[in-house]
């Protein structure tokens, strides 16, 4: 996996005519720890980061460029993303931004990699489980498998017509290549 699967964008960024308080606004108004700081060329010059807002004045007009972090670190869009953990981890980073021919064209956040470490398929899981509690409330009564997207949901279904909706409620999920239903073998009388 590359940065380019798991980066974030569209990006928000500070211009080099921006305050210090426009980078505080940014850091604070998207719930980021880093923003870029970009030149007229769009190419990323510095990085305006949480700590960088607690030690410079917010209140005045001062440049977001004497405030920055400089030099900054940067990726390209194939960069592994291991390789980018280990780059984070080794410099203490918060985030990279992805660079294409000098042109900011995303971030890579500590958040972004660890996304990567929740499988797909317990991801489309959990969407699919969620959906069928929504459904069905209390009384959950499907199991829900997920093998490289395609799911099988096994349980009772009271007619066709609730086959329907439930397989229809988990193509909804983003992931599903395909939905399989398997009904519960018929229970036999006699027992409580």
């Amino acid at each position: 996996m590359r940065a380019r699967d798991v980066m974030s964008r569209p990006v928000i960024s500070v211009d080099t005519r921006g305050t210090v308080r426009d980078a505080v606004t940014a850091l604070t108004e998207h719930g980021f720890a880093t923003v870029p700081v970009v030149d007229e060329d769009g190419r990323v010059i510095g990085i305006f980061s949480e700590s960088d807002g607690l030690r410079a004045d917010p209140h005045g007009r001062t440049p977001v460029t004497s405030a920055m972090t400089t030099p900054v670190e940067v990726v390209a869009p194939d960069t592994d993303v291991a390789s980018i953990a280990e780059r984070m981890l080794a410099g203490h980073l918060r985030a990279l931004p992805v660079v294409e021919e000098g042109l900011l064209i995303g971030m890579v956040a500590r958040r972004d990699l660890l996304r990567v470490l929740v499988r797909e398929d317990d991801v489309i899981t959990g969407g699919v489980r969620g959906l069928l509690d929504q459904y069905a409330g209390t009384r959950r009564q499907w199991s829900v498998e997920v093998h490289e997207g395609a799911v099988t949901i096994s349980g009772d279904f009271a007619d066709d017509a609730e086959k329907s909706l439930v397989a229809a409620l988990a193509r909804t999920v983003a992931g599903v290549t395909t939905v399989g239903l398997t009904a519960s073998p018929a229970r036999t009388g006699g027992e409580d």
